[in-house]
């Protein structure tokens, strides 16, 4: 199996891929006229509350359940497995999938919340299949995005971030990884029984303190290491560009292997064109599409922006400062690196991976059950809830490099469903973001369809 995803991936991560994901980022960056640049007015609006607007959650848990789901493994694992396996040149590729990244996943959001629909029991639905069916017209493809997300989520939601908790479990307190795994599916069933709105209220409460938290120790982290942050810089530009070997004891890859795995990572870790994201933002209370559109952009930012980088520097940085680590060995390398720095660094790593991996594993849980709702019937989710449940177990004792591999197979399948929907319907989006953004009327309420 690993042989198979393996090689299916180098072909759906090969250029056309790349160039379709980068090509919609920067596609939506020049049609929007650069959207990065309202990222503070995303922040503030994200603190705000719309009265009165139509939704089940605020739109900071709403954002806060999707940050749950995309700070995890992708920031702390997976940066070092992009370093493993692209070199250091992949940290400047993931970040700036990242930058771009933030219009795309906008533009995303913008679509789920003006082409969402709600349910009999007064639940609101959305997300690229909804754009793809009501926007487009496109049925069939609607259908096999929710069936490649739905497949998905059993795998990047639940079973790669349970791995990545039951082995630091066992790593730090020598706990069996089986017990773990049990434990931990015992407390997802607690919260996934409450549905959508128990998973938002968990995640707003844990993943502001937990970012704040792993942040503030990985600037303690480059302080330690503050000699080799400027050659761990330049390493990290100069690899990203250049297909020869880089000196400083840590090789490069090539610029195919930087920008695959850096991209990928960049991928997993923000979801900015995966079309995940925005199944939860169309669940959010909102005077209109846009408003949302640009809180949800805001997580990019502090995903990859923020978070991806300093992990990648912290990772870089430790292997200038310590040549004995060895980097070939994705999971390893992160324990490695932290591990050099004294008292902080690995309580500091398995607090980040205990806290990133439980939101992810319960927001991830949503899209999935969406996805399910969308192709079958609401009675179905129940079932999917059970088996995602014995995913997060069995995920605690399986192989990691399958996860990893199968997890990149199911995020092309996924994203490139919903990078159509968003070049198709970009009309609809700059359309909508005149109106409500450069017309300045984001206080003005939408009309549902």
């Amino acid at each position: 199996m690993l042989e198979f995803f393996s090689t299916l991936n180098s072909y759906l991560w090969g250029w056309p891929m790349l160039i379709m994901l980068l090509g919609t980022h920067l596609l939506m960056t020049v049609r929007l006229r650069v959207p990065q640049r309202w990222i503070f007015k995303g922040i503030r609006l994200s603190l705000r509350k719309d009265k009165d607007a139509q939704g089940e959650v605020s739109q900071f848990s709403a954002l806060a359940t999707a940050l749950g789901a995309t700070i995890g493994t992708g920031n702390i694992v997976g940066v070092a497995t992009a370093v493993s396996l692209g070199g250091p040149g992949a940290v400047l590729w993931c970040w700036l999938t990242g930058v771009l990244g933030i219009a795309t996943k906008y533009a995303e959001a913008l679509l789920a919340v003006k082409y969402r629909v709600k349910d009999d029991k007064g639940r609101y639905l959305g997300g690229p299949m909804y754009a793809l069916e009501r926007g487009l017209g496109w049925k069939w493809l609607a259908v096999l995005f929710a069936v490649f997300t739905a497949i998905a989520t059993l795998g990047i939601g639940g079973a790669v971030s349970s791995n990545a908790i039951a082995t630091v479990i066992s790593d730090s307190f020598g706990i069996p990884t089986t017990y773990s795994g049990a434990i931990l599916a015992v407390l997802v069933a607690a919260v996934l029984l409450g549905g959508v709105k128990s998973v938002a209220r968990v995640c707003a409460a844990i993943v502001p303190f937990m970012a704040v938290v792993y942040i503030g120790g990985c600037v303690v982290i480059l302080v330690f290491n503050s000699d080799y942050l400027l050659p761990a810089l330049r390493l990290i530009v100069v690899s990203a560009f250049t297909p020869e070997a880089v000196g400083g004891g840590l090789a490069g890859r090539g610029v195919m292997l930087a920008c695959r795995y850096g991209i990928a990572r960049g991928l997993f870790s923000n979801e900015s064109g995966l079309g995940s994201a925005p199944i939860v933002a169309a669940t959010a209370r909102t005077q209109n599409p846009v408003r949302q559109a640009l809180i949800s952009a805001t997580g990019t930012f502090w995903d990859t922006v923020v978070i991806c980088a300093m992990t990648g520097l912290v990772i870089v940085s430790s292997i200038l400062a310590y040549p004995d680590i060895d980097y070939s060995d994705g999971a390893m390398l992160t324990r490695l690196a932290f591990a050099k720095i004294p008292c902080i660094g690995t309580p500091l790593l398995a607090f980040g991976l205990l806290s990133f991996a439980f939101s992810t594993v319960i927001g991830w849980e949503t899209y999935g059950e969406r996805s399910v709702q969308y192709v079958s019937s609401r009675r179905y989710v129940y079932y999917y809830r059970f088996v995602y449940v014995l995913m997060v177990f069995v995920g605690s004792v399986v192989n990691l490099t399958l996860l990893w591999e199968m997890s990149d197979t199911f995020n092309a399948l996924m994203a490139i469903p919903n990078l159509l929907s968003l070049i198709f319907l970009n009309k609809v989006i700059v359309a909508e973001t005149r109106k409500y953004l450069w017309e300045k009327r984001l206080d003005e309420r939408a009309e549902e369809e």
